[in-house]
């Protein structure tokens, strides 16, 4: 026995597979095709249908193309079920569900052909409609462009095609990448969830067409079975046809809320999460704070064949931990040792330091002459003049006595010496050695023969016994000397150092 023949049924009654018998015409699902028959009867273009997943859009595209008539529509059903399809591809299907006979490779000749066919179609007095399914999967604009060039092609008094989207709401944003392709929509319908009386009037109808006498689900499993669906009809499907299996299994005729609970715990659903985001938070009640969140001990796996009986009646008990107080020492009981107080160093005094006085800028008018070396001194009297016609001669050095520094009241200058004291050196001029000579009767004339009995100045026996000679012992400088090159030499040496 199947739980088929247990619930006397003639076939499954909530298979997940789009079978048009099965189609149930609510409200909303009325007025959406309503609304897709009204724009493809007067070739409005393009039109969309938006539902989540599970909502039905695909049974409701395949009744839509039921619905149409074959001698008035040439209609047919695109399912996308790959995102990475090119254009040519989608040409080359979509000139063939219309009929086209051995599609062009090229694409220029693919869309002549196309043209031809839907003129021939235009000519027979139908319309040519085509239904994509899964239109989410057209995710690049590319794709976007061709549906547009195809809704270009018209007559003057209408288009040539119609076409339907059915798809995610993800769909939106793919239309969103043609803009002008967006503004070609003629109508946007979305699909809502179902409510509580819906789903109820769902599960009857799928019942009555499957041939039930009764109905097997009490009222609380229909409040479970839409709280834990959400509303969404593919859930449904699948929390009834797992709840009529076990039930079954357990011999159980009537199927209540703790079996549907069970069920959806063991499908890892979540209250809610099913046709809207964020619809778990709106339906469970919060848990307080201060209370202990209640802990459901998970139903044991129960071997086929075993007793069911006691699912329908017995209501899960939750098993509620008790609250657990950390257990905290008393202060009473502990003892509480005074900790030592760190010795603070005592401030160490800060040592006043004695002011230091300004020191003057030292200029070169504060210092005074006095204090400077010999060579600063005359180191502006010096003069050694060069001329670059002429070479240096010694005779035509004239030295200057270096200047006296000037005095103050009642104070003496002396020169520096470095043995004696001497005079001021004179000034001597080589012009004026010729008249001294010529005056002295004592100097020895150029025209005079050489005295035999004169001392030879280069015997140094000689210049021992010359009184005149300073050198010699008991001789005496004379009043006047001449140039000393030795004496400019150490002058200009010790600029140099300067």
């Amino acid at each position: 026995m199947t739980y088929l023949e247990y619930f006397e049924l003639t076939q499954e009654p909530f298979s997940n597979a789009p079978v048009s018998r099965f189609y149930y015409n609510s409200s909303q699902h009325s007025q959406a095709l309503t609304r897709l028959l009204h724009t493809v009867s007067y070739m409005k273009g393009l039109s969309v249908l938006i539902g989540d997943i599970g909502a039905g859009k695909t049974t409701l595209a395949r009744r839509m193309l039921d619905s149409l008539p074959e001698d008035e529509y040439e209609a047919a059903l695109l399912v996308i079920i790959h995102s990475g399809i090119t254009a040519n591809w989608l040409l080359k299907r979509i000139a063939l569900q219309l009929g086209v006979e051995n599609p062009a490779q090229e694409k220029l000749a693919l869309l002549s052909q196309l043209y031809q066919r839907l003129l021939q179609i235009y000519e027979s007095g139908k319309k040519a409609v085509v239904l994509i399914d899964e239109a989410q999967m057209l995710e690049t604009r590319e794709l976007m462009e061709e549906f547009r060039g195809l809704l270009n092609l018209e007559v003057p008094e209408r288009k040539l095609i119609s076409f339907v989207f059915f798809g995610l709401p993800e769909i939106e944003k793919n239309l969103k990448l043609d803009p002008p392709l967006a503004q070609r929509v003629a109508m946007r319908y979305r699909l809502e969830p179902f409510t509580a009386d819906s789903t109820e009037a769902y599960i009857k109808h799928r019942l009555r067409l499957a041939g039930c006498p009764r109905m097997p689900f009490t009222p609380d499993a229909i409040e479970a079975l839409h709280r834990r669906s959400g509303g969404t009809p593919r859930v449904i499907n699948t929390l009834c046809d797992n709840a009529l299996f076990e039930a079954f299994l357990a011999r159980t005729p009537d199927i209540g809320a703790p079996l549907i609970e069970q069920i959806a715990n063991n499908l890892g659903l979540e209250t809610g999460l099913h046709g809207k985001k964020g619809a778990a938070q709106a339906v469970a009640p919060p848990v307080p704070a201060s209370a202990p969140a209640p802990v459901v001990a998970p139903a044991a796996p129960t071997a086929p064949g075993a007793p069911y009986a006691s699912l329908a009646a017995a209501q899960p008990r939750p098993m509620v931990m008790p609250a657990v107080t950390p257990i905290v020492p008393s202060q009473a009981n502990r003892r509480i040792e005074p900790r030592p107080t760190p010795p603070v160093a005592a401030p160490i005094p800060e040592i006043a330091k004695p002011p230091v006085p300004p020191v003057p800028p030292v200029t070169e008018d504060s210092v005074p002459e006095a204090a400077l070396p010999e060579a600063s001194i005359v180191e502006d009297d010096v003069e050694i003049v060069t001329s670059p016609e002429a070479p240096i001669d010694a005779a035509m050095v004239e030295v200057q006595p270096p200047a006296a520094p000037p005095l103050t009241p009642g104070e003496e200058f002396e020169l520096p010496v470095e043995d004696e004291p001497h005079a001021e050196p004179p000034v001597v001029e080589a012009q004026a050695a010729a008249p001294e000579a010529a005056t002295d009767p004592e100097a020895p004339s150029a025209a005079s023969p050489p005295n035999p009995n004169a001392p030879n100045p280069a015997d140094p026996s000689a210049q021992a016994q010359n009184p005149q000679n300073p050198q010699a012992p008991g001789g005496t400088k004379p009043a006047g000397r001449g140039v000393d090159l030795a004496e400019i030499d150490r002058y200009l040496e010790g600029l140099n150092k300067l």
